[in-house]
C-alpha cells in the first residue's frame, strides 16, 4: 500500500458513515476482551457523530467558513480573461464499462456546467480538465476524470479543439501541479467547489500557477430545501458534513508544503 492510498483509508474511516462502522467494531472488540464500558463509550461516540454529522444545521455550519473564504476569492476575481480556465477532478466519475458505460456526474458536476457556461461567455479560449482514476484501466479511453468530463463539456457546445485533458492526476495538489506544466505562468481561472475553494487555491499557489477561483456548487440556504430537509438527519447533510471536516483536516495537516512544484 503507498502513501496516498493509506491516506485515503485514513481520511475515510474517521469520518462518517465509515467511521460509524469502525467505532462500534472497535467498540465490540473492547468489550469482548473485558473493556465493556470503554467500549460502549466508543460505540455511542460513533453513533453521536454520525447523528451530529447528518443535521443539516450542522453540516451548513461546517460548510460556512469555508464558502465565505471562496466568496471572498471569487468577488475579487476578474470575469475576463483569462488563457484558459481549468476545472478540477471530482464532477465527474469515470466510466467503468461494460456495467457503466458512461461517464456518471457526481454531487459536484456543477463545476463543469459553470466550466461551459464561462466558456461560452468568452472568459477564456479553452478549458483544462484535470483528474485521473485511482484504477488500473489504462486501455480505456473513458476512465478517467478528465476524459469524462470533456465528454460533458462536448455535449454542453464547447468544441472539442477548445478542451485540454490533465488524466494523470489523483488529487488536488497532482492537479495543479501538472497544469502548472501545461500552462507555466499564464494567467487561468480556477473552478471547483465552494467548500473545495480555498485549499485548491492554497495548493494552486504554492505550485505557482497565476491563479483567481471562481467557485461553483455552493451548499442551499436552509430557504431553498423542503423543511424536513432542514432539521431531520439526511445522508445529504453526512456527506456535507464529511467533505468539510476533509478540507479542514487537509489544511491542517498537510505537511507536503512545497511538493507541488
Amino acid at each position: 500500500m503507498d502513501f496516498f492510498t493509506f491516506l485515503k483509508f485514513l481520511s475515510n474511516v474517521v469520518l462518517p458513515p465509515a467511521s460509524l462502522a469502525a467505532g462500534v467494531v472497535l467498540g465490540l472488540v473492547l468489550a469482548a476482551f473485558g473493556w465493556r464500558r470503554l467500549g460502549f463509550w466508543v460505540a455511542a461516540l460513533v453513533v453521536a457523530q454520525t447523528v451530529l454529522l447528518s443535521l443539516p444545521p450542522v453540516a451548513a455550519a461546517l460548510n460556512a467558513p469555508l464558502e465565505a473564504q471562496a466568496r471572498r476569492d471569487t468577488a475579487t476575481s476578474a470575469t475576463c480573461c483569462y488563457d484558459a480556465i481549468v476545472v478540477l477532478g471530482g464532477g465527474v466519475s469515470p466510466a467503468a464499462p461494460p456495467e457503466v458505460p458512461d461517464p456518471d456526474l457526481t454531487d459536484a458536476a456543477d463545476r463543469v456546467w459553470y466550466a461551459a457556461r464561462l466558456y461560452h461567455q468568452g472568459v477564456a479560449p479553452r478549458i483544462i480538465v484535470s483528474g485521473g482514476t485511482l484504477l488500473d484501466r489504462p486501455s480505456d479511453p473513458a476512465a478517467t476524470e478528465a476524459e469524462g468530463m470533456r465528454r460533458f463539456l462536448v455535449d454542453l457546445g464547447v468544441p472539442s479543439s477548445a478542451i485540454v485533458s490533465e488524466g494523470d492526476s489523483r488529487n488536488t495538489r497532482e492537479n495543479v501541479r501538472n497544469v502548472r506544466r501545461l500552462v507555466g505562468d499564464a494567467r487561468v481561472a480556477l473552478v471547483t467547489s465552494a467548500v473545495h475553494m480555498p485549499r485548491a487555491l492554497q495548493l494552486a499557489r504554492e505550485a505557482g500557477l497565476n491563479v483567481t477561483g471562481l467557485a461553483t456548487d455552493w451548499t442551499a440556504p436552509p430557504q431553498a430545501r423542503p423543511v424536513w430537509d432542514t432539521w431531520m438527519p439526511t445522508g445529504g447533510a453526512m456527506g456535507s458534513s464529511a467533505a468539510a471536516l476533509h478540507e479542514y483536516m487537509a489544511l491542517l495537516f498537510d505537511w507536503r508544503k512545497g511538493a507541488t512544484r
